[in-house]
């Protein structure tokens, strides 16, 4: 059996976008593929990324706040940024065949209102990032 491709999410702080991508393509395509996280710095596990997370059925009170760790950078099949920043700050990748991609999300973690309605912001980048996990998972295998 060959080893799984890696897929490396990257965002700013490790904290919300880049912990439910890991999240969910844990969930639904885990058994395809090693999955990791990390940020230009490491922020801290967002509370209400564990919350919406949980929500959905998946648990990520676990995870780490980790910082890029530029082997597993050059060794993974993807390096997918999930924020504009860590596209444009991202360390420079050695190996040519890794495949690098941008899907940006807003950052929930700056949404202002009632606790509700930050809420709503977290649920709402949840989900659009749990589509293209599944539309990464259908189109990789």
């Amino acid at each position: 059996m060959s080893k799984k491709p890696l897929v490396y999410f990257l965002c700013t702080g490790n904290s919300c976008r880049s912990q439910i991508a890991d999240g969910f393509l844990n969930a639904l395509g885990g058994e395809y593929y090693e999955v990791k996280s990390a940020g230009l710095e490491a922020h801290g596990l967002n509370p209400r990324a564990v919350q919406v997370m949980a929500e959905a059925g998946i648990d990520i009170s676990g995870n780490s706040s980790d910082v890029i760790d530029k082997d597993i950078l050059n060794r993974a099949a993807y390096v997918i940024t999930l924020c504009g920043h860590a596209d444009e700050h991202c360390p420079t990748i050695q190996n040519p065949n890794v495949i690098k991609w941008h899907w940006g999300f807003d950052d929930p973690a700056k949404a202002t209102g009632t606790e509700e309605e930050i809420l709503a912001q977290f649920r709402g980048v949840r989900d659009a990032i749990k589509g293209r996990i599944e539309l990464f998972v259908q189109q990789g295998r």
